[in-house]
């Protein structure tokens, strides 16, 4: 049975070209999706489960350090990435590996031989948890205050909507969804992880890769014959699913 993988990179003259070099360097591989920004690969991988990802770290809705951390299934992950080689050598593992940008072939030839001992044996781990916490340092981190207002436009009205009116943020393609208490929705440019570091921690949590709720609108939860979570949030119908990698924030409930 052939590798099955997913590349992501919202530049696609790099992602055609990263698809060509990988053809190339690894005939068999199958490449199964090419994902234009960070929530398509989400949604992408959840659903083919492919063996390997080849992410962009920079990518719009989610970075790929963002999406390797929501990823669930068997998925490995082999990051993209325009730093520079220094920085990247001190990180490099068996479990996961790095394409420095341009692809360089004879690099991206030892990635191959890399992924394919890692794939004959048995994955301990999707990812190596040091090289993501080191590649997350380097990754520009925002430094704005806590937020207490968001600015949304629509033509040529502009929002001021308290955060304390928020229900939840749902990232989606390259906006972010901000739904209130009132029942509006608004769309922001803001990035979901940016939108995590300038909330109030105790009060905002992240749910899913793609949404953050506000716990002082917890209504209640539910689990399903799945054994799989969901909020429900006051005066709103629709149900949130938790991400297993977020369910022990609700074990107490």
């Amino acid at each position: 049975m052939n590798t099955r993988a997913l590349i992501a990179d919202d530049e696609p003259h790099l992602a055609r070209a990263l698809r060509e070099q990988l053809a190339a360097a690894w005939p068999e591989l199958e490449i199964v999706h090419v994902a234009r920004h960070g929530i398509e690969a989400a949604e992408r991988i959840a659903a083919l489960q492919p063996d390997l990802a080849f992410l962009d770290i920079q990518m719009p809705g989610l970075t790929g350090l963002e999406v390797a951390q929501g990823i669930e299934g068997p998925t490995r992950v082999v990051f993209v990435t325009a730093y520079d080689e220094f920085a990247v050598q001190a990180f490099e593992a068996e479990a996961i590996d790095y394409v420095l940008k341009p692809v360089d072939p004879d690099r991206l030839a030892r990635t191959v031989e890399r992924i394919r001992r890692a794939l004959a044996q048995p994955a301990a781990a999707q990812e190596d948890p040091r090289l993501l916490a080191a590649l997350q340092r380097l990754a520009p981190q925002p430094a704005a205050p806590r937020l207490r207002w968001i600015r949304a436009s629509a033509g040529a009205l502009t929002h001021q909507v308290a955060v304390d009116e928020v229900l939840f943020f749902r990232a989606d393609d390259k906006y972010t969804c901000v739904r209130t208490i009132a029942g509006d929705e608004h769309l922001i440019r803001t990035p979901i992880a940016e939108l995590a570091a300038q909330l109030d921690a105790e009060q905002f949590v992240q749910v899913h890769r793609s949404t953050i709720v506000n716990l002082a609108q917890l209504a209640g939860t539910r689990r399903d014959d799945a054994s799989r979570l969901f909020l429900r949030l006051k005066g709103l119908a629709e149900e949130l699913p938790v991400s297993r990698a977020y369910v022990h924030l609700f074990r107490a409930m």
